[in-house]
């Protein structure tokens, strides 16, 4: 049986899949979001939401989200939540498995907060690509000024 070229997904809609898979690991009880590093076509880390190694993540806390508790909306005091976003945890991957990201792509779930801008563009990574929007207009300003565009995929 021949697969027609057609019914392939472009490069695109592959990598964010597998954001989309990567996010079904996040912790979080508020929002799953995935992030995947592609250099040159090839995967070199994979990030979700979630609490640092060896902490206990909301779901397992009495009480749960901090965040939630407080009435805190998305996009706003991110200093509060015990875990930190896919973006984050993308390049801490890369790092720890000594993988450069300079040049790179990211591809995720939602758009980056202000937060993981900053990380991102220090990080070199050159292209953003995501699936939905986040409540964060400087992240989208900062981005810009650093001369990196965020991509809607299907726009």
């Amino acid at each position: 049986m021949k697969i027609k070229v057609d019914d392939r997904p472009t490069w695109d809609e592959y990598f964010m899949e597998m954001a989309e898979v990567t996010a079904k690991r996040s912790t979080c009880l508020r929002r799953h979001v995935g992030a995947v590093i592609v250099q040159d076509k090839h995967i070199i880390a994979t990030g979700y939401n979630g609490a640092p190694r060896g902490i206990e993540h909301c779901g397992e806390r009495e009480g749960g989200c901090l965040r939630e508790q407080l009435g805190i909306p998305s996009g706003e005091k991110h200093e509060l939540c015990r875990a930190l976003h896919a973006e984050q945890n993308a390049i801490i991957q890369a790092a720890t498995l000594g993988q450069s990201v300079e040049g790179a792509t990211i591809y995720v779930t939602n758009q980056p907060c202000v937060i993981c801008a900053k990380m991102l563009i220090n990080a070199g990574i050159e292209k953003i690509i995501v699936k939905e929007g986040y409540p964060d207009e400087l992240a989208v300003e900062i981005l810009e000024e650093a001369g990196i565009k965020i991509v809607m995929l299907g726009e």
